[in-house]
């Protein structure tokens, strides 16, 4: 016994990758891991700023390796266990922060005329008018427009349920606000 672990510590990190793959031993991976160890803990506690969550990462990456590993192509074992690590961490990061932080300053949110329209629709005239004018909208701006301010979706919401990325819905929101108030002013001036 004391000969096999004196021979697991002369095989290079490819001749222990090559072992595991076809034995299935996690002896020849748990040493293999153990030698890069130091730097996967290093790199997730980089990442997750916590030593414990740092430590239970190191022990998830493991488990991974021991179910996916024979499914990779693996070059240079210490660069590829390194992104490993790093992709962990930033998928436990994004999990953690789920939500999506936004800025919710004066000039950000712009209750603009056109909010004040659509939430005190007292005139006829303008209700008519809002109306047109959103019907008139690209497609991607009126559902983001009506999702935000009739559904009173959040961004957060709103990527969610279409999908598109969190700028283009600020963006279909910003732009679907400008071209309403322009329309709204053409209308309502030839009426």
């Amino acid at each position: 016994m004391i000969l096999q672990i004196e021979n697991i510590k002369t095989k290079s990190d490819s001749e222990l990758l090559s072992l595991f793959c076809s034995s299935g031993n996690t002896e020849y991976l748990g040493h293999l891991y153990n030698r890069y160890m130091h730097l996967v803990y290093g790199v997730c506690l980089k990442y997750l700023q916590n030593s414990d969550d740092a430590q239970d990462a190191v022990m998830q990456i493991f488990e991974f390796l021991v179910e996916k590993i024979n499914k990779y192509e693996i070059g240079v074992f210490h660069r590829w266990i390194y992104s490993v690590a790093r992709n962990h961490c930033l998928q436990k990061l994004r999990k953690k922060n789920k939500e999506i932080l936004t800025d919710f300053s004066v000039d950000f949110m712009d209750f603009s005329e056109i909010s004040h329209l659509i939430y005190e629709q007292n005139d006829e005239k303008q209700i008519d008018a809002l109306q047109h004018c959103i019907e008139k909208l690209p497609e991607t701006q009126r559902c983001c427009i009506k999702m935000f301010f009739f559904n009173e979706k959040s961004y957060a919401d709103i990527v969610d349920e279409t999908k598109y990325h969190l700028k283009s819905v600020k963006s279909y929101i910003q732009n679907g606000k400008r071209n309403l108030k322009i329309c709204l002013g053409n209308r309502l001036q030839n009426e």
